[in-house]
């Protein structure tokens, strides 16, 4: 890779500051969108940076999984959104704020150098994978619109393989479902994506419920560790009883070729492994010269300054901050990786990058975390907020109505609502694209020469 040119042009350099804002994720987004509305005309002007041209709303990945919401109404797409700002697709590779600058590494073409006034480094994290054999090459992520989409076809793929084949060693692989992590990613994929599956086992005569296996590898003690442990021991309860298995204290120690064997000594073969066992700060991080913690994330202080760092902040998952409201009962608490934490942040640091460049007094971010709600599939959920405990129908709306509430725009919201409106007039959606899996599969078929074409034999 050849040096870095500068880009300058693309980033309309003049004498306002020029703030640079790395993720479009909750932090970025929110951010940027919060400053282009508060920001006085010629006072500054902001850039996006992010691989996506778009923003994900995570806690709805499940649902769009299942086929509740649309997937396209689950993602925000950043120009619209951010209108007053220079949106840039990309990765930024690395940071020299002793410069003040970022080398983006644009989708086609050169690496290229942007120069900022003011940082704020919100690149989010990425799944914490382990080295376990066969994990990279067979496991799939739930972090994006993309692994949704791709693990709704994929489970129901099964469906129809299971189906047509009398094969019974590649039938009990097929629908072998296998989730390890029990963190609140995890669980509601697990449920969400059994309950779509046990739906759509009605129209698979050859396919009935108890045929599919589901199980979860946590290697805790427990599930959900964001709520008390009686909710917790409610959704272990509520998950056996549709007959999904549980492995607490269990760890996955291979799954290699598809053949899974964890600690206890157990081994089958699965075709589906989904990994949700949590996430780190981007990698990115480390080619920077800003400080770090002994587990990657930008050491900040309560105002979501980066720390003895003028001019940089960071907010979400990427930053270690402070958390105010547990300090008496620990000096080291810091607030959790949580979409609730993220866009409480973004709100602060806008208000706190404006204040600055208004030579005002930056305001610490105080948040008490509220609670959390979670959903186990259509109609049933969890919920702890404020202390109240919701099972069931209660909890699944609250979970619903929460969540819309914090969907960014009018338009998702609006179009997120007709999803759930339309559903309850029709059945639910239980076709798998399985073309967009691989879209050029069958033009290269219809290519070959008649004597080189093979049947395909399954996804």
């Amino acid at each position: 890779m050849g040096p870095a040119h500068h880009l300058g042009s693309l980033t309309a350099m003049t004498d306002k500051p020029h703030i640079l804002v790395i993720g479009g994720g909750y932090v970025g987004m929110y951010t940027a969108l919060r400053l282009q509305k508060k920001l006085r005309r010629g006072e500054a002007t902001v850039t996006v940076v992010d691989p996506q041209n778009h923003m994900t709303y995570q806690p709805f990945l499940p649902e769009a999984a299942a086929g509740s919401v649309e997937p396209r109404h689950v993602v925000v797409p950043l120009r619209p959104v951010l209108r007053r700002c220079q949106v840039l697709t990309g990765r930024v590779t690395s940071i020299q704020h002793s410069r003040r600058v970022a080398v983006l590494q644009p989708v086609e073409g050169e690496p290229l150098e942007i120069p900022y006034d003011v940082l704020v480094a919100a690149p989010g994290s990425v799944s914490r994978t382990l080295p376990i054999p066969g994990l990279a090459e067979g496991g799939i992520g739930f972090r994006t619109i993309g692994e949704a989409i791709y693990l709704r076809n994929h489970v129901l793929s099964r469906l129809d393989f299971a189906a047509s084949t009398t094969d019974e060693q590649r039938r009990r692989k097929a629908l072998t479902f296998v989730f390890v992590g029990g963190g609140y990613a995890g669980i509601e994929a697990f449920a969400e994506l059994e309950d779509m599956a046990r739906y759509a086992t009605r129209y698979y005569s050859e396919v009935d419920p108890a045929d599919m296996r589901w199980v979860l590898v946590e290697a805790a003690g427990r599930i959900l560790p964001e709520v008390s442990l009686p909710m917790a021991d409610y959704t272990t309860k509520q998950l056996l009883g549709r007959g999904m298995e549980i492995r607490l204290n269990t760890r996955l120690v291979s799954m290699a070729d598809g053949h899974v064997v964890l600690d206890d000594g157990e081994e089958f073969d699965a075709e589906t492994v989904v990994w949700t066992a949590g996430v780190r700060a981007n990698p990115m991080l480390a080619r920077t010269d800003l400080p770090l913690d002994d587990k990657g994330r930008l050491v900040c202080t309560p105002e979501l300054q980066v720390r003895d760092t003028p001019g940089a902040w960071s907010a979400g998952d990427s930053a270690a901050v402070p958390d105010l409201t547990r300090l008496d009962k620990d000096p080291h608490a810091l607030t959790g990786p949580s979409a609730q934490h993220a866009v409480r942040q973004s709100k602060r640091l806008a208000d706190n990058i404006l204040a600055s460049l208004r030579h005002r007094r930056v305001q610490p971010y105080r948040h008490a975390y509220v609670g959390s709600v979670a959903s186990l599939g259509l109609h049933k959920g969890v919920a702890e907020v404020y202390g109240v405990k919701l099972r069931g129908w209660p909890a699944w709306l609250m979970h619903r109505s929460y969540h819309l509430s914090r969907m960014p725009t009018l338009n998702r919201k609006v179009r997120v609502i007709m999803d759930w409106t339309l559903a309850l007039f029709f059945r639910r959606e239980v076709v798998a694209l399985g073309q967009l899996q691989q879209p050029r599969r069958e033009f290269e078929l219809a290519a070959q020469p008649e004597h080189e074409v093979q049947l395909p034999t399954g996804t």
